[in-house]
């Protein structure tokens, strides 16, 4: 990809661990849906286009954070984001469609789960992802979390929790856990929308490359060393830096990056926005068929 299996190893470029992982999950999710769904109180077969939304989601995890688009973020910042936008805006909603109600009924059943409910109110959802991701792109911040692999995979891990709940109170497919309506759905994805803008902006307007990682070598090496083989000091005696790789120079890198993840967003909250909407149109629509339908009293009739 990219010309990178000249510099890079199979395994850097494909983590074949990851993707075993990401195959077992999806064997585990057609297992659970099909010949062992039985097990489950409720349970119905799963339509195709949920089958095809699950995998897609893991799929797209896999790609982001185990396969060339994550190798791809450490060499280009435009990458970088091409991942945030996969794992946390579009994989999410992906993942939470294809799993069936009653398997989230299942999960969800659980004493301690049913007392956490307030932490999925719309509100806190919002602003903690919005809060974790705008956070993260502070560059002090980035370069911390870029630097400290322990760091590194806590934050993430906490980014893509936060992130499935932002999503959460949107495209949940369970009623008892459907906080607000329709309406309020719209406005929500409005907030999420005006909430993420401030750390887009930041990449598309500042003056000049933010992040050490991408325009300072040693820094760069540093950051490699955890997700290739061979040592930092291999990698800067075989290159000069990610600009090495990149096709822009780290301005443009930087502000390509940040115009892709509000597109991406946009897009995605876009969609959504319109499901949302035609979904609360037919249910207004049915209700006032219902209405006209329904013998009026005398004084209805005066």
């Amino acid at each position: 990809m990219f010309g990178l299996e000249q510099f890079f190893s199979f395994a850097d470029l494909w983590s074949p661990l990851f993707l075993v992982a990401a195959l077992l999950v999806i064997v585990l999710y057609l297992g659970l849906t099909g010949y062992f769904r039985d097990r489950f109180p409720g349970s119905r077969p799963v339509t195709r286009g949920q089958r095809v939304s699950f995998i897609v989601g893991v799929l797209l995890i896999y790609l982001s954070q185990g396969g060339p688009i994550d190798l791809m973020g450490h060499l280009m910042f435009t990458f970088h984001m091409v991942m945030m936008s996969l794992c946390y805006i579009i994989a999410p909603p992906l993942l939470l469609i294809g799993i069936p109600d009653w398997m989230w009924r299942f999960l969800l059943d659980r004493p301690l789960l049913r007392k956490l409910k307030w932490m999925m109110h719309p509100i806190l959802t919002a602003v903690l992802f919005n809060a974790l991701f705008s956070f993260y792109h502070i560059p002090a911040v980035h370069d911390y979390v870029m630097l400290n692999y322990g760091v590194h995979t806590l934050y993430y891990i906490a980014l893509y929790i936060a992130a499935f709940m932002m999503w959460w109170p949107v495209v949940n497919p369970v009623p008892e856990w459907n906080l607000i309506s329709d309406v309020k759905k719209m406005g929500y994805i409005f907030l999420n929308g005006l909430l993420i803008t401030p750390a887009c902006a930041l990449l598309i307007f500042a003056d000049e490359s933010l992040y050490a990682t991408y325009n300072d070598p040693n820094t760069w090496a540093a950051a490699m060393g955890y997700c290739v083989s061979g040592s930092p000091e291999a990698l800067l005696a075989a290159f000069d830096g990610p600009q090495f790789f990149s096709w822009f120079d780290v301005r443009e890198d930087q502000q390509l990056g940040g115009i892709l993840m509000k597109l991406v967003q946009e897009t995605m909250y876009g969609i959504i926005l319109a499901y949302v909407f035609s979904r609360w149109f037919r249910r207004e629509g049915k209700d006032d068929d219902v209405a006209d339908s329904t013998p009026k009293s005398d004084w209805q009739n005066a």
